[in-house]
């Protein structure tokens, strides 16, 4: 039954609310039923599994069906690149709190160069799961190509960098517990659309999902 005016403008508002709630206690119960250590990436690549098929307009799709399909598919492959983003965080972090703790100056100039790979880690970060859900790729290539579009498309990096912030800061700063309901998938919903805005200029050098 179709709906129109104020009545299906509303209906529409309500659906997609429950779709993104749902989703995000999916990620949740799945991230918890792995033990946070093994759920936790799957959890994610199946989370954006879905949300690239809403982008794709497929929006009718069994939402707990697919995302038990990608949270099987990718589990080994989610984790290995978890992991792999994960030590080199721990590792960055680590160098600059060696670098910055001594007092000579080619010390604090490494710690600067540093700084550097954390801001590429950041795009990384943004991009990584959105080009996870779409491409099929090897683990280093996860990495790499993520750095690739978020320089080459610098204003969109920066959009979506700004958009999650004051997001994040305004609905901390207010009604926190909607994090809970709606964090995750409304994040996943920001980066997908953002970086899928690139995706069919790299679709010829790497082969998409």
């Amino acid at each position: 039954m179709q709906h129109s005016g104020f009545i299906g403008g509303y209906y529409q508002v309500s659906l997609w609310i429950t779709r993104l709630a749902y989703l995000n206690i999916l990620w949740i119960s799945f991230t918890l039923a792995g033990l946070g250590v093994l759920g936790i990436f799957p959890a994610t690549a199946a989370m954006f599994a879905v949300v690239r098929k809403w982008t794709r307009d497929e929006d009718e799709i069994p939402i707990t069906a697919t995302f038990w399909k990608a949270f099987k598919k990718e589990f080994l492959q989610a984790n290995k690149m978890g992991y792999c983003l994960l030590l080199i965080g721990y590792a960055l972090i680590q160098q600059l709190q060696i670098l910055w703790r001594q007092e000579d100056m080619m010390y604090v100039l490494a710690g600067f160069g540093v700084l550097l790979l954390v801001f590429l880690y950041a795009i990384v970060l943004l991009y990584a799961f959105p080009v996870f859900a779409h491409f099929q790729l090897s683990v280093l290539n996860y990495i790499k190509w993520p750095v690739i579009i978020g320089i080459v498309h610098p204003l969109l990096t920066i959009v979506l960098a700004v958009a999650l912030f004051f997001i994040y800061t305004i609905v901390y700063a207010t009604v926190p517990a909607v994090l809970f309901f709606f964090g995750g998938s409304i994040t996943a919903y920001i980066l997908t659309w953002g970086a899928g805005k690139t995706f069919a200029k790299y679709e010829s050098k790497v082969a998409p999902t």
